[in-house]
């Protein structure tokens, strides 16, 4: 979590999935650069298998990065392949790409634009 490629989004907090059963969270990050999507990763401090695409746990991380400014559509499940045990992979929308931008994320294909 600690890698020199993150952006910390959120530290600890707790959310609540479909079950009422409340999960702690150890932060949500994003990787500080990529190619348009960015995938949002969610650690977990205990197992959350089978949860990845529990709509009411990825409301209470919507709920927490809008706490944070993020004003967008909603995030959605990730890939299936890319979950883990501890950890949530999200996908944004294109809309996030601006609120990640103001925490210092950079847009690797910006540097690629036309150049007609």
């Amino acid at each position: 979590m600690n890698k020199d490629t993150d952006i910390q989004l959120s530290g600890p907090f707790k959310a609540t999935d479909g079950s009422g059963r409340a999960h702690d969270v150890k932060a949500i990050r994003i990787f500080d650069e990529g190619y348009g999507a960015i995938d949002v990763y969610v650690d977990f401090a205990a197992s959350i298998a089978g949860l990845h695409k529990d709509k009411a746990l990825i409301a209470a991380i919507a709920t927490q990065l809008s706490g944070l400014c993020y004003k967008g559509p909603a995030l959605t499940a990730g890939d299936p392949v890319l979950q883990e045990n501890k950890l949530m992979v999200l996908e944004s929308p294109d809309e996030f790409n601006t609120y990640a931008a103001g925490k210092g994320w950079k847009d690797l294909a910006e540097e690629f634009g036309d150049d007609e």
